[in-house]
């Protein structure tokens, strides 16, 4: 103890304060959440320290060479402990961070098997005078209540280098999305035909035994914004549309706390989906509401990530904020976590959003695109949505005009689909203005499948048009599963991260999207419209939709 209160006296004998530690983070307060008031000093905060990890860019490297298809290295997976001796912080920095926290007489805290992370519970006043700046408030909306601070929060200079961030002050969860939509409003009416499992088994090429069979095989979905699925309500969906192929009707394992009352159509949606299309396959839902006002559940579920030796092989994720609203340091951290699960052999499928290429008011008249994470991080495969072009009957894919995708304004373009996007660049006529998107940035969507007019089965009642790309990501992430499936029969790893081998495929084992555009800014200089697919790599579609048998033959061998 004397050791660590050494250390600490040494650190604050200047008394040097740091700069916030996420100077750009928003620190606005969203308009759908109200202030009730100033937070007792005494009512507990769980906070939550992001150390700062050794060997990144060695991490980014060997994540390259696991990761792409031409090395001896690729399907070499980490295990988690692996992953622990590359990454863990500094003795120093573990130091450093715990007796400044001692010194504050923060004591109850567990740490992760990677000791990367610092979950830590202290009062409102103790973690007000820990984080100078900070100023606790209460807010409220619909059923919900959250503790943040609407004032950035600082750290001692010395302390601060060996933190990423601190959570459980600023983010707030995003809106809750309405994915179901009347076909009725988009102009069309009569009867529809609707997407169901047949539906997209039937455009993918997935015949009845096409299903998994690999007992050491799994998948997951993970939800956070106080989204629930209904076990009865699986049951029903798959009495309803599972009856043409082998499929199970219950999840395996919920890891976290199922919430109560009504189920969520978003968590429907990914559970019912993800079961159809990744078949017969082990499922695993990860929900993280929060167990404390004060935490962040997307932050729970990459910490708990952290804390698990076994994970399933597969993650869906529908989930995403705009990246101006966060802070770089949190992005960044955030992706680092990305990498580690790619390095265990774990592949993260996000949304891309249903905000087409978006759209952010810079004063003046002036409009930019507003790219989305994770969506736009470079360790994610990020999927898009595209239509039928007739609704009537199974035809080619067109773009859905919600399609997110576009470039990140926070991460660099990775090496790995450098060559695809300059083409687009390059090749493509009529692109918007360069100053409403960042051309050397991070490019997304990587693939898409169909987002529009589901059907799924919500609180026992059958519901139709329920659209977004939270209906392609579970869709894609079951096929990945599938393709898993095979893999680990025939005694190959799984796939992993996807990516550097999606862009070395350059488009085969995929259909095309070539027709249609996303939504943008409403103004007179891209009047509404975003960017447009093109034959190969698009940032709207991606590389295209998945066509199962072909990608079977080039990715089991």
């Amino acid at each position: 103890m004397w050791l660590l209160s050494l250390t600490y006296a040494l650190i604050c004998s200047s008394l040097a304060w740091a700069g916030p530690l996420e100077a750009d983070q928003d620190t606005s307060i969203p308009e759908d959440w109200t202030l009730v008031g100033r937070a007792d000093p005494g009512e507990e905060v769980q906070l939550t320290f992001a150390l700062r990890q050794q060997n990144v860019d060695q991490m980014k490297v060997l994540l390259d060479r696991i990761s792409d298809p031409d090395s001896v290295l690729y399907g070499k997976y980490l295990n988690l402990a692996d992953v622990t001796q590359l990454v863990q912080p500094s003795r120093l920095t573990q130091k450093v961070v715990k007796s400044w926290l001692l010194s504050h007489g923060v004591q109850d805290c567990q740490t992760t098997i990677t000791q990367d992370f610092l979950q830590c519970a202290m009062t409102v006043q103790v973690a007000e005078t820990l984080l100078p700046g900070s100023r606790f408030n209460r807010y409220f909306r619909e059923e919900q209540f959250l503790l943040r601070s609407d004032f950035q929060y600082t750290v001692h200079k010395d302390v601060s280098e060996h933190l990423d961030f601190v959570g459980g002050l600023h983010r707030f969860p995003p809106k809750k999305k309405e994915v179901a939509k009347s076909w009725l409003k988009r102009g069309a009416g009569g009867f529809h035909l609707g997407v169901t499992p047949a539906v997209i088994r039937a455009r993918y090429n997935l015949t009845a035994s096409d299903v998994g069979t690999a007992a050491n095989n799994s998948q997951a979905v993970a939800q956070f914004l106080e989204q629930f699925y209904h076990p009865a309500d699986l049951a029903e969906f798959m009495s309803m549309f599972g009856r043409g192929f082998p499929h199970l009707s219950a999840v395996d394992r919920v890891v976290g706390t199922q919430g109560k009352g009504k189920a969520g159509l978003e968590a429907s949606l990914d559970v019912e989906y993800i079961m159809s299309a990744g078949a017969n396959i082990s499922t695993w839902v990860f929900t993280n509401p929060g167990r404390h006002e004060s935490q962040e559940p997307f932050l729970q579920w990459l910490v708990l990530l952290s804390n698990m030796t076994s994970v399933p092989w597969v993650h869906t994720i529908s989930y995403g904020d705009d990246e101006d609203t966060l802070s770089t340091a949190y992005m960044q951290r955030v992706s680092n976590e990305f990498m580690k699960a790619g390095l265990r052999g774990i592949s993260m499928l996000f949304a891309s959003g249903d905000s087409g290429a978006g759209c952010k008011h810079l004063g003046g008249g002036k409009n930019s695109f507003r790219p989305n994470f994770p969506a736009s991080s470079p360790y994610v495969t990020t999927v898009g949505g595209t239509s039928f072009k007739n609704p009537f009957k199974l035809s080619y894919e067109i773009v859905d005009y919600i399609s997110g995708g576009g470039f990140s304004n926070v991460f660099d373009m990775p090496d790995y689909q450098v060559s695809a996007v300059n083409s687009y660049l390059k090749d493509t006529k009529g692109l918007p203005p360069q100053s409403y998107f960042n051309v050397s940035g991070r490019a997304y969507p990587d693939i898409a499948a169909l987002s529009d007019n589901y059907w799924i089965v919500s609180n026992r009642v059958p519901i139709p048009w329920v659209s977004g790309t939270s209906a392609s990501t579970p869709v894609v992430g079951g096929m990945v599963s599938l393709l898993n499936d095979q893999r680990l029969l025939r005694g190959l790893p799984p796939l992993g991260f996807l990516n550097p081998l999606l862009y070395k495929m350059q488009g085969k084992g995929l259909f095309d999207v070539t027709e249609g555009c996303h939504k943008g800014c409403w103004d007179e200089q891209v009047s509404g419209q975003g960017f447009c697919a093109t034959a190969a790599w698009d940032p709207v579609t991606g590389w295209g939709t998945p066509n199962y048998p072909a990608l079977l033959a080039l990715l089991v061998v």
